[in-house]
């Protein structure tokens, strides 16, 4: 395995700061129900990790903060069966969070107003629906 996992194209995180975990997964199984630890739980201290920028890290411990306990960041996977499946999901999982954590916030939307044209358009079409509903009106009024 490599020494580092792959957050974005620039980052990566050492794979020695990562703490595994392995339990039994709950629900129903099979033959192996009862001796097979396949349920993984990745951890990674946030907080005090040197692999990212303090501008990335402020930034990430900032949006994943209602994840955090105590500036680690948990990610469990049990959906698979077998215990490598289950790293290997545990591992896009946590990707995938680093990932949008550290991601430059999104542009504020500069607030524009329609079109003359568009105004105009709009005023037409209610114009003509008003038209239409007249139309339909008994001859009585």
């Amino acid at each position: 395995m490599d020494a580092y996992l792959q957050v974005t194209g620039s980052l990566a995180i050492p794979r020695s700061e990562l703490t595994w975990r392995f339990s039994r997964s709950s629900g129903p199984g099979g033959q192996s129900v009862n001796t097979a630890d396949s349920r993984a739980e990745l951890r990674f201290d946030l907080a005090a990790t040197g692999a990212l920028p303090e501008h990335l890290k402020a930034r990430a411990l900032a949006r994943l903060a209602p994840r955090l306990v105590d500036g680690v960041l948990a990610v469990t996977a049990s959906e698979h069966r077998s215990q490598l499946q289950n790293r290997r999901a545990a591992e896009a999982r946590l990707v995938a969070l680093l990932a949008e954590g550290v991601a430059p916030p999104a542009r504020t939307r500069r607030p524009t107003r329609p079109s003359r044209g568009a105004v105009q358009a709009r005023l037409d079409a209610k114009r003509r629906r008003s038209q239409v509903k007249r139309g339909r009106r008994g001859f009585d009024e």
